[in-house]
């Protein structure tokens, strides 16, 4: 089907162009993102005071309708991150998750998606319009507010979120009052009605919440989130009924239960419980309203009221006033006047468009005078909360560094001090290591003296061996002639002159031995075997 989207206003020139719907639904519509079917863009003008749209930090919202019908839509453009590295733009596996979650739901409290496109840097989102403005906008403009009517509105908000939980969806950004850079989240179908009709919008945060998967993250506005979104626990359906609670608590007082001077003590609030019902805000709230809170602000999730048992709390059950009957019917009106009162402040501290109730009249009257000098205050009020953020990033990374630098000169001091003590050891074996090469080189030294000396002395036993080896063979020559003449018959009887002859002759060399070198020979025998 085509569907002709065009501009509300000047700045698209009054032109239209063709967009084809991405087609599908559920799953096949968020993998069709990717193809933008015109290659002329989606265009539609920003009309954020007569539609009740507005921007965030990476989406601007703009009226726009289909010329074939003339429906009015709300256009929401997604700013697409362009690289991995860059921090301007949204993720695409966030904004596909917006997508996907918003085409699952369809309930009466709940902003309806239409349609997809996308651009070179956009995601757009064709939502339902819905044009009331914000919850506490139109409460601050009520002259008053009785607890029944707070009721009415906490109702529905527990209906849309009824009926979200039981898909396992978690919001996880419900809030209820509009800075300039983080609009509201509750609003309003038409405030022209008795009873205006509640509409959750904004689901950049929401998360389907799987069985048995746990999810952590960090994200919310500060005055609303959960204490396990502080302190980086396991997160499930309980952190949108502890917004839930804040929300009534403002509601019913218009002070913030956990606000304080930076995001830091905001946040130590919440970890801490510290809150408290007091007279000059709750001196007239019923005693089933504050139970409701209570119930609502429990730290512990499993003591936490889910979305089913809110629904049937008796406060919420019950439509009637609880106040008692004594109290006459000019202290009830008083009391609603100072509570919406309170809620003027509430929201126009909160940096709400919502001026003070004593010249609303009078900046009705001057808008038109005021209209560029409110333009740059907003800028400017945007500057220096951008300015103020940045600050305590600084401080925070500040106070990081501050930390990691006493920790690295401790551990360099350590090191140090390990560094010195294994030096030590080094230069103690390191003089070890010389004065055994010195041993070993002293008793190389010895042992080739040693070594020479043996050689000497073999080559001195060689040559008395052969000397001895000569006389030998003389005496044997010797002894071989005098056998010959005994034998003869010319002497002495042959056994007995050679028993004779040869114990002399083993005398005359013993004696021998003993005259030359056999003592050295010996010695050198003796150096061998120890060696």
């Amino acid at each position: 089907r085509e569907r002709r989207i065009e501009s509300d206003g000047p700045r698209g020139g009054g032109g239209d162009c063709d967009a084809r719907c991405c087609g599908g639904t559920g799953e096949d519509q968020v993998q069709n993102i990717a193809r933008f079917v015109s290659q002329r863009r989606v265009v539609a003008e920003c009309c954020p005071h007569c539609c009740g749209c507005n921007s965030g930090q990476f989406a601007i919202v703009k009226r726009c309708w289909e010329r074939s019908s003339g429906h009015q839509f709300a256009a929401k453009f997604i700013k697409k991150r362009q690289s991995e590295a860059s921090q301007r733009g949204v993720l695409r596996d966030d904004i596909e998750r917006e997508v996907s979650i918003l085409q699952k739901i369809q309930h009466h409290n709940i902003v309806t998606l239409h349609d997809v496109y996308e651009n070179k840097t956009d995601v757009v989102l064709i939502l339902e319009l819905v044009s009331g403005g914000e919850l506490f906008d139109f409460l601050a403009q009520k002259e008053s507010l009785s607890e029944d009517e707070a009721t009415q509105f906490i109702k529905q908000i527990l209906e849309g979120v009824h009926y979200l939980h039981t898909r396992n969806i978690a919001h996880f950004d419900l809030k209820v009052y509009a800075l300039s850079s983080h609009p509201e989240n509750i609003m309003l179908l038409d405030k022209n009605v008795p009873l205006p009709r509640i509409k959750l919008i904004d689901f950049g945060l929401a998360h389907k919440i799987e069985e048995g998967a746990e999810f952590k993250n960090i994200f919310g506005t500060p005055e609303f989130v959960a204490p396990e979104i502080v302190n980086y626990e396991p997160l499930g359906l309980q952190a949108d009924m502890w917004s839930i609670g804040v929300i009534t608590y403002i509601l019913l007082s218009g002070a913030s239960p956990f606000l304080g001077e930076t995001k830091q003590d905001t946040l130590g609030n919440i970890s801490a419980m510290n809150y408290e019902f007091d007279d000059e805000f709750f001196g007239h709230t019923s005693e089933l309203a504050k139970s409701f809170i209570r119930q609502l602000l429990q730290k512990d999730t499993k003591k936490r009221l889910s979305i089913q048992d809110a629904l049937n709390h008796p406060w919420i059950k019950s439509s009637e006033h609880r106040e008692e009957p004594s109290k006459a019917l000019e202290r009830k009106c008083e009391h609603r006047q100072l509570k919406t009162k309170r809620l003027k402040e509430y929201t126009i501290k909160s940096h709400s468009s919502m001026p003070p109730n004593n010249t609303y009249i009078n900046f009705e009257r001057f808008a038109q005078v005021v209209e560029d000098i409110t333009g740059m205050e907003d800028t400017f009020s945007q500057l220096a909360s951008a300015q103020a953020v940045l600050q305590e990033d600084i401080d925070a990374l500040a106070s990081i560094y501050s930390q990691k630098e006493l920790w690295y000169r401790e551990e360099s001091e350590s090191i140090h001090h390990d560094l010195s003590q294994l030096h030590y050891e080094f230069r103690k074996v390191e003089t070890q290591r010389r004065g055994v090469q010195e041993d070993v080189r002293a008793v190389e030294v010895a042992v080739g003296r040693v070594s020479e000396r043996y050689r000497e002395r073999q080559a001195h036993f060689e040559a008395l061996q052969e000397e001895l080896g000569a006389e030998l063979h003389w005496v044997q020559e010797v002894v071989g002639s005098n056998q010959v003449v005994g034998s003869s018959g010319g002497g002495f009887p042959s056994c007995s002159f050679s028993s004779v002859f040869n114990s002399d002759l083993n005398e005359a060399i013993k004696e021998l031995l003993n005259r030359s070198c056999g003592g050295d020979l010996l010695t050198g025998l003796n150096l061998d075997q120890q060696r």
